[in-house]
């Protein structure tokens, strides 16, 4: 059973230290990461434009901060980690690994939910999900 799960634990291994690393070093200095560069290119902030703040804030227990960077990012991370569970536990109990990503209906919905989340950030009445 434990080499089942060696694949699920450096999955949330590397995810501590992507997590560690982004709380060390600060997002919010200037220099410290580049530029989305959907957002230097047109002005404009794209779905994940907040995210790598919106970690920081988290690692730092700050969930309101975190919240008004990327709202989009902090509804996901529970999505991310009920697949990572579901993904562990089908390890340990060794059944199979699944062959669909999921329902189509599911899938364009998110994708549906992401374009909407893109515009509606940088229109002006949803200014408040822009960071």
């Amino acid at each position: 059973m434990t080499r089942r799960l060696v694949l699920p634990g450096g999955v949330l291994v590397l995810a501590g230290v992507v997590v560690a690393y982004v709380a060390a070093i600060d997002p919010n200095r200037a220099g410290n990461y580049p530029t989305c560069p959907f957002l230097s290119l047109t002005g404009c902030q794209c779905p994940g434009c907040g995210s790598l703040r919106t970690i920081h804030a988290l690692a730092h227990g700050d969930v309101r901060e975190a919240l008004g960077l990327n709202v989009f990012a902090m509804v996901m991370l529970p999505v991310l980690a009920f697949f990572w569970g579901r993904w562990t536990v089908a390890r340990a109990l060794d059944r199979p690994p699944r062959t669909k990503a999921g329902d189509p209906r599911l899938i364009w919905g998110l994708l549906g939910a992401v374009m909407l989340f893109w515009l509606v950030r940088n229109l002006p009445f949803g200014a408040f999900l822009s960071a």
